[in-house]
């Protein structure tokens, strides 16, 4: 069951909301989940199944999913971490179906830096003790927020046990036996907040979003807090920056075809977190990094708010994108980027955007 280009799940600070597309005008419905944070909403394309993080303030932090399209969800046994590691998940911040070959597998990353498995379609959930050991061995430190998370799960469409995730502040690690053993991934990336001696390290790096070419699965594209980085052979990474407009920020998008074509939606510095020069624009390439194009037209001139880590997606047919803000302004492409208009400017905040 493939994803659309024509729905988007947007996950809002007060509720799941989503857009639909019919003869060529999109259509917002009423928030599902209403009044409730949504850190991250997904649909898994092998059952058509709809998962939901939740980020309540008061009642802490939930999972929710729906096997329908009738807008009712059920809470999940959300995943708890074992009395030994004294900790209490904060954060469910990504969500991730597992590989065509795992049918039933499931993965969640949190915060502080901890990876969760199913492989019973969320009845249980595993802890995933080795790559928890080296978070507490290394010391992994928390980015914007107190401690490590885990943002991006990169499933090898090829060998659902071939598995990379994106840590702040860790790195990139994969795993080739479905999470038994880990090994970092960071060759060529530096770190500018390091003191010189130590930019190379092994861990410690910031990636803010990493995706994986769903063409060529074997290509990495990485936003991270030190630049941008493409990696061509899933094990070493090539910087692309170009300041201003390609360096810092926190999504990063790829086609679904063409691995050689990526979008980023840059901001000005880890400072200011704001976009450059008051300018809101995405920036695509399509050879690699090489050389990169402003997409600006449809955008406001002039605009400070800008897209979390999870906001900026492509749909199947690599035309197809959207992005939402942190003022709750949602803008959509139908060619590319050429062309942006504004699908609405006045929904909560937005932490994710995803087709579905």
């Amino acid at each position: 069951m493939a994803t659309t280009n024509d729905r988007l799940l947007i996950g809002t600070r007060k509720g799941l909301i989503e857009a639909h597309r019919s003869n060529g005008s999109w259509t917002l419905k009423d928030p599902a989940l209403p009044g409730q944070p949504i850190p991250y909403a997904m649909r898994d394309a092998r059952n058509g199944s709809i998962w939901a993080s939740i980020d309540h303030g008061h009642w802490g932090v939930k999972l929710s999913r729906s096997k329908g399209d009738d807008g009712t969800y059920e809470e999940i046994e959300a995943p708890k971490y074992p009395e030994s590691a004294e900790k209490a998940a904060k954060y469910y911040w990504i969500l991730a179906p597992g590989g065509v070959d795992t049918p039933d597998q499931f993965w969640v990353g949190t915060e502080p830096g901890a990876l969760f498995g199913t492989n019973d379609d969320g009845a249980t959930w595993d802890f995933n003790q080795p790559l928890w050991d080296l978070c507490v061995e290394h010391e992994w430190m928390g980015g914007g927020r107190d401690g490590a998370g885990i943002h991006s799960i990169c499933v090898d469409p090829r060998d659902g046990n071939h598995v990379y995730v994106g840590i702040s502040c860790a790195g990139v690690l994969e795993t080739k036996d479905g999470g038994t053993t880990w090994a970092y991934i960071n060759k060529g990336q530096r770190m500018d907040y390091a003191p010189d001696d130590q930019q190379d390290a092994e861990y410690g790096h910031d990636p803010h979003c990493v995706v994986m070419s769903p063409a060529n699965p074997d290509v990495l594209w990485q936003q991270n807090h030190c630049g941008v980085y493409r990696s061509t052979n899933g094990q070493t990474w090539d910087e692309l920056s170009q300041k201003p407009y390609v360096y810092f920020g926190f999504p990063i998008a790829t086609h679904p075809d063409k691995p050689d074509t990526a979008w980023i939606v840059p901001m000005d510095s880890a400072e200011e977190r704001t976009t450059v020069d008051g300018r809101l624009l995405v920036m695509r390439t399509d050879d690699g990094g090489a050389t990169w194009n402003e997409q600006s037209d449809g955008l406001p001139e002039r605009a400070w708010d800008f897209p979390y880590r999870h906001a900026l997606d492509v749909a199947p047919d690599g035309e197809t994108l959207a992005f939402g803000t942190t003022s709750g302004n949602l803008y959509v492409t139908h060619d590319g980027g050429a062309s942006w208009e504004a699908l609405s400017n006045s929904l909560p905040l937005i932490y994710s955007v995803r087709f579905a």
